[in-house]
């Protein structure tokens, strides 16, 4: 039987002639940082004093054993190594190697000795492609298209240049005798109530002459196969299957599966992996909108409620099974059922992936190409391929993957960003996603759908960012626009979009020791990465509020509900006008250190506002108050399986709390369907001092009609009480977008939700962890709601 042993202890970098403690898997910032050799540089502006780390090269090194064995091979197999290495066994060139994202194997039968692992610097390396292949445009100024590796290890727009080098995934030795599997590929389909796992394998033999047979089992069903030459096909059936099905739509049955490879009745090796039984499509049809982009579950038809996701930390390695499965839990809880892996970041590990399967999120996966012109000509062709091929067939055991999307931007790009003249005929990446990649994935994977990019709409027919064909980016509004201009448009599917924010309080004071904080100090201009994103942040605030000058903890208040409110703007609209728009995935779910970016959970995984919004917002049913040609509307959105009936209560209301008008009103929204209420004339509000509150089921819709700098909001006037693991406010007047931010009370200390406006009279019971010495003073010193202008 194969046998593995890990090779993660006893490593050592080499630094100035010292011989440093590495720890596999991991990266040289790390190892330096564990070493004091670095600061944090997560930490005030320390970025700037570690850029150097990028620059050199670094050698990783441990004794590689002489080990008594009765295998016929050994191999070394290193499952990330990160980006361009040499390996040495005892002096013997093994390898050259240049591409983060494959796994590697080296055959060191009978060898020991000094093992050594030497990285050049990634930008020697793509400096060197680029010398080869040419300029090509980018969205940056760094180099990252030149080779593959995590593209935003060289900066983003929300992070930070921290270019990485090292053995990011675990690295081990493998003996085997006779054969091993080399390569297990799962074609998982349902006919009818039957679950089929077709297991196709190719095997690596030491003799070829040997007689080798599959033992397969899925759940409780067996099958037997037979490898001819170095392949084989195993077919197992399983009757009655239930289905695997996003959150929200059914249950997540995961069938454990486990394959054997067998001489005669010995076992030589063995595959475990777990299944869903599930189908998918993508219905890109054409009909009098434009071209439809719609995911198609068991038959079942979707608004997918989405969130992009980057990576958890700049250096990957450090994220944990237990990391990822919290992130992801806030997903599942804000009530998202779809994440995209975007382009500019990794594929995954399986701890990612086995998380999404057992909360039923579906996963979008990006190949790893974003926002530049990527050179077609060697090595990085045939890198691209080796690299899909190896991917698409890792992840494929898993139901949650529902979707490969070619790239991130990057067709966009050449219609939009001045690439195509720039380039005059040369290659840049057209051939990969139009090409090399679907052909991929229609060969390994046919099971699942694939679209060259996003955004995309479907052909050079039509612009690439066309609303009305296929994927979508609205960015306009963000970079020039009001949020309001979200609701001039309906996309079919919103792939990208969002509003930026400041990260939690908590989390500037731990990244910004002594330092006084204010919009522009020092070290918030340092963690905004966006080109003018200050600028684009103060110009959006100065559209709905008075200028807080100079009151930094005004300014943080009120950039969070502002954040809140934009997403707010474009789900509540684009939801409304489901089944054109299919879908919403909001620029982003999180953040890879402490930044002000556009997350909903910010570097150090506190939730801001914008995330207790997304619960309100991606919760199975919905009320928003929605302007159609010129007067009001209830939409009723109902993504549950179940008839929306009931009586819906209008109030027509001023802003001192008097009732002007009352309406009661029959709500009725289909199973999956979307009900629509008008509103009578004498309700809908008259100027800046009235507006319109719409509750039905415990919901509530509201819509004041100006700004809210127009507004003449009362002197807000609240109670405040408190009991272990709560604080409860009871409002004596109109309490708009009232807040309480916990992490002000301590950094460990959590609300359990976000803004709330509340009616005088109204109360509302926050709930609190974390907070040991409840006091009611204390408390509403960190409550913040709107206030008249000043």
């Amino acid at each position: 039987m194969l046998e593995a042993t890990p090779l993660g202890d006893g490593w050592i970098v080499r630094h100035e002639g010292e011989e440093l403690p590495a720890v596999v898997p991991g990266c040289v910032h790390t190892d330096l940082l564990a070493a004091g050799v670095i600061p944090d540089p997560f930490l005030g502006r320390n970025e700037t004093e570690v850029a150097w780390v990028g620059r050199r090269e670094w050698t990783y090194e441990r004794e590689l054993p002489a080990v008594p064995s009765g295998h016929e091979q050994t191999d070394l197999v290193f499952d990330g190594l990160d980006t361009a290495a040499e390996i040495r066994l005892d002096g013997r060139l093994l390898g050259r190697v240049r591409n983060m994202h494959r796994s590697y194997r080296f055959d060191v039968t009978g060898a020991s000795g000094p093992l050594s692992v030497r990285f050049s610097s990634a930008y020697a390396e793509a400096e060197a492609v680029r010398g080869r292949a040419g300029e090509r445009p980018a969205a940056y100024a760094e180099p990252y298209q030149y080779l593959r590796k995590m593209a935003c290890s060289f900066g983003w727009d929300w992070g930070p240049t921290l270019v990485t080098a090292g053995i990011w995934r675990p690295v081990r030795l493998e003996r085997w005798s006779t054969a091993r599997l080399a390569r297990v590929r799962p074609v998982v389909t349902v006919q009818g109530r039957v679950g089929v796992v077709e297991l196709h394998v190719d095997v690596e033999r030491t003799r070829v002459e040997a007689a080798l047979t599959l033992e397969a089992r899925v759940g409780d069903v067996r099958g037997r196969g037979e490898v001819a030459g170095t392949a084989g096909v195993v077919r197992v059936e399983v009757p009655d299957a239930d289905l695997w099905w996003p959150r929200g739509y059914g249950e997540q049955p995961l069938y454990e599966v486990e394959l054997v490879l067998h001489q005669g009745n010995a076992p030589l090796d063995v595959w475990r992996r777990r299944v869903g039984f599930r189908s998918v499509g993508l219905d890109t049809s054409a009909d009098a909108r434009g071209t439809g982009f719609t995911l198609v579950v068991n038959g079942e038809r979707l608004f997918a409620r989405g969130v992009n996701w980057i990576p958890d930390d700049v250096f990957p390695s450090r994220v944990t099974r237990e990391r990822y499965r919290k992130r992801l839990r806030q997903a599942a809880d804000a009530g998202v059922d779809l994440v995209r892996v975007w382009g500019g970041g990794i594929y995954e590990s399986e701890d990612f992936y086995d998380a999404c399967d057992e909360l039923g999120l579906l996963v979008w996966q990006d190949f790893p190409f974003a926002c530049a012109a990527y050179p077609e000509e060697q090595p990085l062709r045939g890198e691209v391929e080796a690299e899909a091929r190896e991917n698409v067939v890792r992840l494929m055991p898993h139901p949650s993957l529902v979707l490969w999307n070619g790239n991130n931007e990057n067709l966009w790009g050449f219609r939009d960003w001045g690439w195509e003249g720039r380039l005059a005929g040369d290659s840049w990446g057209e051939g990969y996603y139009l090409g090399v990649l679907p052909r991929v994935v229609a060969e390994l994977d046919p099971t699942r759908p694939y679209t060259p990019g996003s955004p995309w709409s479907g052909s050079w027919a039509h612009h690439p960012n066309d609303p009305a064909h296929g994927t979508h980016h609205s960015w306009e509004v963000w970079n020039r626009r009001d949020y309001a201009d979200y609701r001039s448009e309906v996309p079919r599917f919103v792939a990208e979009f969002g509003w930026q924010a400041p990260p939690a309080y908590a989390t500037l004071r731990r990244a910004l020791p002594g330092e006084e904080l204010a919009a522009d100090s020092p070290g918030m201009l340092h963690r905004q990465k966006a080109e003018d994103g200050h600028g684009k942040l103060e110009r959006g605030l100065a559209r709905h509020f008075a200028p807080p000058e100079g009151d930094f903890d005004r300014w943080h208040y009120l950039t969070q509900v502002n954040q809140a409110r934009a997403v707010a703007a474009g789900i509540e609209h684009w939801r409304s006008h489901w089944p054109v728009c299919a879908g919403t995935v909001v620029w982003q779910l999180n953040d890879c250190w402490p930044v002000t970016s556009w997350a909903a959970v910010d570097g150090d995984g506190r939730e801001k506002p914008l995330y207790h919004e997304l619960r309100r917002l991606y919760a199975d049913r919905l009320l928003t108050l929605q302007v159609r040609d010129d007067r009001l509307v209830l939409a009723a959105v109902n993504q549950s399986a179940e008839r929306w009936t009931g009586v819906l209560k209008l109030r027509r209301m001023s802003v001192e709390g008097e009732v002007v008008g009352v309406a009661r009103v029959r709500l009725a929204a289909g199973a999956r369907a979307v009900g629509e209420v008008p509103v009578p004339a004498e309700l809908e509000p008259a100027g800046a001092k009235e507006f319109l509150v719409a509750d039905a089921d415990g919901l509530r819709a509201v819509h004041f009609p100006a700004a809210d700098r127009d507004v003449p909001y009362p002197r807000p006037e609240f109670e405040v009480t408190v009991a272990p693991g709560s604080v409860t406010v009871e409002a004596r007047t109109l309490v708009r977008d009232l807040l309480l931010q916990a992490d002000r009370l301590g950094p460990d200390v959590r609300a359990d939700r976000g803004l709330v406006t509340l009616l005088p009279g109204e109360r509302v019971t926050i709930g609190v962890t974390g907070w040991d010495t409840p006091d009611a003073d204390a408390a509403r010193a960190v409550l913040y709601c709107l206030e008249p202008a000043r």
